[in-house]
């Protein structure tokens, strides 16, 4: 069993206050409720620099509020309409497409990188300020899913430090904080427990998700997100996402992860010790606790959450997962067990898939099945450089596409 995924957090200083920050993904829905959180807290951050995608609107609109010196945009054509909404007397120096964000996460004058990109495009990125040697607040789970060998050598080269900004890996980070070293094996660990929400197919079996629709499959019970991931969450690869991510982030086997179904979302995640103890992390489902928990790291700062009230909850429930209706999180377990380019796989297929899906092209249940069989036929190869792993994600999301 490896140690964390950089150099533990709580063993090496992190940035005074304060923190110049950059925010990949500044216009989805953790980059805004991050904004939210140093709108709170406006003392404890300069915002340097803010990067989107195709909304160039809503990026200005940001930009406009909080200033930022350095913009990221997808392309050129996002740029000229980026421009076009700005005021006069505000010029900010604009970075365009992947080499921009990473360019964005490497800036000497930034502290703190917060990687909520969706996707693979996360990757690159998460991977510059890893080399730069940041603190990154990491909300791309594909950055690890395709890298996370790769990020794992540059952090403790460089000695950037990563927090997890998933709520149920924040929560498992929490839940070692005072068990893990950064010199150290984490012996006395029994296992960890990803909770799921179960989505909003929770239930269901396949005669009913054979019918599904885009609308029913964006309507999450929990969670207010993006619509790539709130379709993972109803076939639960997002979950299995978390899973190949724990591995990753906590150096710990596949058999040593367990998922839970806990459909209030209440419990964000578990850890077992030895001694059979779990500690769990507690909180109302709302992104802003961990985002802060990971940007303010070690302080500890108020947000705009209502007060977790356990009377009103009332109860707490636990299920085991139905893998057999949802199968993207065996598929995930067995991809990563069977090495290190199955994930990238894995992990390209179902971005093809899901857009599909979005797009109505393919039914619901077509996700999974486009992803096993491409498993299936996949033969491992070597992708220990990023531009192994980069040209593997190409080549496989060509043929998912041509497929269809």
């Amino acid at each position: 069993m490896q140690t964390y995924i950089s150099p533990w957090p709580l063993s090496v200083p992190q940035p005074d206050f304060p923190r110049s920050i950059c925010i990949l993904g500044a216009t989805g829905s953790i980059g805004t409720s991050a904004l939210k959180v140093i709108r709170k807290h406006p003392d404890l951050f300069t915002v340097t620099a803010l990067a989107g995608g195709a909304n160039a609107k809503r990026l200005a609109q940001l930009c406009v509020t909080f200033r930022p010196p350095h913009v990221g945009v997808l392309n050129e054509q996002v740029r000229q309409d980026f421009i076009s909404y700005l005021p006069c007397g505000y010029t900010p120096e604009i970075h365009v497409g992947p080499e921009g964000y990473a360019t964005l996460a490497a800036l000497n004058s930034v502290d703190l990188v917060l990687s909520s990109i969706v996707g693979a495009a996360g990757f690159i990125p998460t991977l510059a300020a890893a080399q730069a040697g940041k603190m990154i607040g990491l909300a791309n789970k594909e950055s690890l899913v395709l890298g996370g060998h790769v990020i794992r050598k540059e952090c403790h080269a460089s000695g950037a430090t990563i927090f997890p900004v998933d709520s149920e890996h924040n929560a498992l980070f929490q839940g070692l904080v005072g068990h893990q070293s950064s010199q150290d094996e984490n012996t006395d660990l029994k296992r960890l427990i990803l909770t799921a929400s179960g989505g909003p197919f929770r239930g269901r079996n396949k005669n009913f998700l054979q019918t599904v629709t885009r609308d029913q499959a964006l309507a999450h019970p929990n969670w207010d997100m993006g619509a790539k991931i709130s379709i993972d969450s109803a076939t639960l690869m997002n979950k299995g996402l978390e899973v190949i991510e724990a591995c990753h982030l906590y150096g710990v086997p596949v058999e040593k992860i367990d998922v839970v179904v806990h459909a209030q979302s209440i419990i964000h995640s578990l850890v077992e010790y030895m001694d059979g103890s779990q500690l769990a992390h507690l909180g109302n489902p709302d992104m802003q606790i961990p985002i802060a928990h990971c940007l303010c790291f070690p302080r500890r700062v108020e947000v705009d959450v209502p007060q977790l009230n356990l009377a009103q909850v009332g109860t707490l429930t636990f299920e085991d997962p139905d893998e057999e209706a949802f199968p993207c999180l065996r598929l995930a377990r067995e991809a990563f067990a069977a090495g290190q380019s199955h994930p990238i796989v894995l992990n390209a297929v179902n971005e093809v898939a899901v857009a599909a899906f979005l797009n109505e092209k393919i039914h619901f249940l077509d996700i999974p099945q486009m992803i096993e069989q491409a498993l299936t036929s996949h033969q491992a190869v070597k992708v220990d450089t990023p531009s192994a792993i980069l040209e593997l994600d190409r080549i496989t999301r060509e043929e998912a596409e041509s497929s269809l």
